[in-house]
């Protein structure tokens, strides 16, 4: 239980249901005052447990969240990549670490406020949520079927209204409560302060790709492919009075690329993952499937191709600032075929 709405509700419908429901509250980053506020989250796991009338606990992951996610999510971006920390810690802690910790109190099933459903007996597979907007199988793609079948998403055949609406008839004292947004640790901080404090700014030049020098960035492992805001360069000798766009970087040299506009620059036409996780199976061959490349995103259709260590990615329509270290999530209409890491961008 985070804390919020969406898993109080699923621990109701489930003692509802008849279950035997604990509530664990997870506590993965140290609390310094300025990034997520675990106290306060604490507290409404607690309020919400004597609603619904369940016992709870709570159990600290820090040092397993900080080997197992946070290590990587600095050295991706010491690599100039954009890591998406919340894939990983579903895979690495919610459903390995915390999993182990719920199966070791005797419990049989690892129940989440997820937007997600499953279905099949001897096999389980993911499938989006009825909630279209909230859907949450993205960010569950790299979910083992060991890991998956131990899974329950009470809420997922539910829309957040819905969620709400129980809440509030509960008298929960969550059932209004904001969602949270981001990621946990850098809570309300600004991004680049709190990426300072583990890999120092290296500043240097903004350049075009022709190598025209129009600016001075902060430090290039800051920025994103596709960005637009924060470059502080909008009035640049030479400007066409067009937006500037993030479209290449180079760690080594510690020189970040803008061109003005949509240019073709910021459309790729394929991409290399890092490895795969298929959920169930890979089906045979080259096939064709739909993929998302950044959470939100409207499904996309693709053709996939075994690469040695990996998967060929190919696009029907070009697609904007794919950006590797982010994932490839496939699937196959509703259903979650798994993910992975994109590694290359091909244009």
């Amino acid at each position: 239980m985070s804390g919020g709405v969406d898993s109080a509700v699923a621990a109701h419908i489930l003692k509802e249901e008849g279950y035997d429901v604990l509530g664990v509250f997870m506590k993965n980053w140290q609390d310094d005052g300025e990034g997520c506020s675990a106290a306060e989250d604490y507290e409404d796991v607690k309020s919400v447990c004597a609603a619904i009338g369940i016992p709870y606990y709570t159990v600290n992951f820090e040092k397993e969240y900080y080997d197992r996610v946070f290590k990587y999510f600095l050295d991706e971006y010491r690599r100039g990549r954009t890591p998406n920390p919340d894939v990983l810690c579903n895979a690495e802690i919610k459903f390995a670490a915390f999993l182990d910790y719920a199966k070791m109190m005797g419990a049989e099933h690892l129940a989440t406020g997820h937007y997600a459903r499953t279905f099949g007996i001897d096999e389980k597979r993911l499938y989006k949520a009825v909630d279209a907007g909230k859907d949450q199988t993205y960010f569950l793609c790299m979910l083992s079927q060991a890991q998956l079948s131990s899974a329950m998403f009470p809420i997922g055949g539910m829309v957040k209204d819905e969620v709400r609406l129980v809440a509030g008839k509960l008298g929960l004292s969550v059932a209004e409560k904001k969602d949270s947004t981001g990621i946990c640790f850098i809570g309300e901080r600004k991004f680049r302060d709190f990426l300072s404090g583990f890999i120092p700014a290296q500043p240097g030049e903004i350049r075009t790709p022709d190598g025209q020098v129009v600016g001075q960035h902060n430090g290039v492992i800051y920025y994103t492919l596709g960005q637009r805001r924060g470059l502080g360069i909008g009035g640049t000798e030479g400007s066409t009075g067009e937006r500037w766009f993030v479209v290449d970087k180079d760690v080594r040299k510690n020189v970040l690329y803008v061109e003005q506009g949509e240019t073709d620059a910021l459309f790729s036409k394929a991409l290399v993952t890092a490895g795969m996780n298929y959920i169930t199976h890979r089906p045979h061959g080259s096939f064709e499937c739909c993929a998302k490349f950044r959470y939100r995103q409207p499904d996309q259709k693709v053709r996939i191709t075994k690469r040695r260590g990996g998967e060929l990615i190919e696009f029907e329509e070009k697609q904007r600032a794919v950006t590797p270290g982010q994932y490839a999530v496939l699937y196959m209409d509703d259903e979650c075929l798994g993910g992975g890491v994109i590694d290359e961008v091909i244009f």
